[in-house]
C-alpha cells in the first residue's frame, strides 16, 4: 500500500480519485455551450437521459423527495463506472468493503435526515413506535441493519463476480472469459448500481411517509 504524506493510501482510493477525476471532466465538457433550446444532439441526448433518470426517481420518492435525486444520481454514477472500470484492468473500488461501507453510511444518514425534516425531531422519534410501541426496538434496530445490508450486498456481489472473473482467466484465459466477462462486469455491475440506489431510494420514500 503507497504512503502519501504519512498516510497509507489503498488501491481503491486512487481509482476513486481517477474516477472523480474523469467524471468531473466529462461533466465539465458535457454542460459547455448549453443552450435554454437544444440544437445539438449531445444537449438533446444529454437532456433525454438525465431527464429519464430524474423522472424514475421522482416516481419513487415522490414530490416530497426530490431534493434528494441529485444525490441518488451521483452514487448511481459512480457505482456504476466503479463496477465498470475493471474493464479497463482496474480493480473495482466497490470491492474494497470500506468504499461499500462509506456508501452505506451516507445512505443511511440521507434516509435518517430525510424522515428528521419532513417529520420534525418530535414526530421523528416518536415514528420508531409505530405502529405498535412494542416493536421500538426493532425499528431502531432498522438503522444499523439497513446500512450494513446495503454494504455487503454491494460488497459481496462485486467481489464474488470479480473472484470468478480472476479464475475464469487463469483457467481459460484466451476467449472463453469474454462472455463471462459481458456478464460479470457489464451486466452484473450495473445491476449492483441500479439495486444499491433503488433501495436507498425506497428507504428515503418510507422515511417522508
Amino acid at each position: 500500500m503507497p504512503i502519501f504524506g504519512g498516510i497509507p493510501v489503498s488501491e481503491s482510493i486512487v481509482v476513486t480519485w481517477i474516477i472523480m477525476a474523469v467524471l468531473t471532466v466529462l461533466s465539465i465538457v458535457f454542460v459547455r455551450n448549453l443552450q435554454v433550446e437544444p440544437t445539438g444532439k449531445k444537449q438533446l441526448v444529454l437532456e433525454t437521459a438525465i431527464g429519464g433518470i430524474h423522472q424514475f426517481f421522482e416516481e419513487i420518492v415522490g414530490e416530497n423527495g426530490k431534493v434528494f435525486i441529485p444525490y441518488l444520481i451521483t452514487v448511481a454514477i459512480y457505482i456504476g463506472v466503479a463496477n465498470l472500470i475493471g474493464l479497463l484492468g482496474f480493480k473495482p473500488p466497490t470491492k474494497d468493503l470500506n468504499v461499500t461501507a462509506a456508501l452505506s453510511i451516507m445512505s443511511i444518514i440521507i434516509i435518517e435526515y430525510a424522515g428528521f425534516h419532513k417529520k420534525g425531531l418530535k414526530k421523528w422519534v416518536k415514528s420508531f413506535a409505530e405502529p405498535v410501541p412494542i416493536i421500538a426496538p426493532i425499528n431502531i434496530l432498522e438503522i444499523f441493519i439497513r446500512p450494513l445490508s446495503l454494504c455487503m450486498r454491494l460488497f459481496g456481489n462485486v467481489l464474488g463476480a470479480f473472484v470468478v472473473m480472476e479464475l475464469i482467466k487463469k483457467l481459460v484465459p484466451l476467449i472463453v472469459p469474454i462472455p463471462f466477462s459481458c456478464y460479470f462486469d457489464i451486466f452484473d455491475g450495473l445491476i449492483q448500481a441500479y439495486v444499491f440506489v433503488f433501495l436507498t431510494s425506497l428507504f428515503i420514500k418510507e422515511a417522508l411517509e
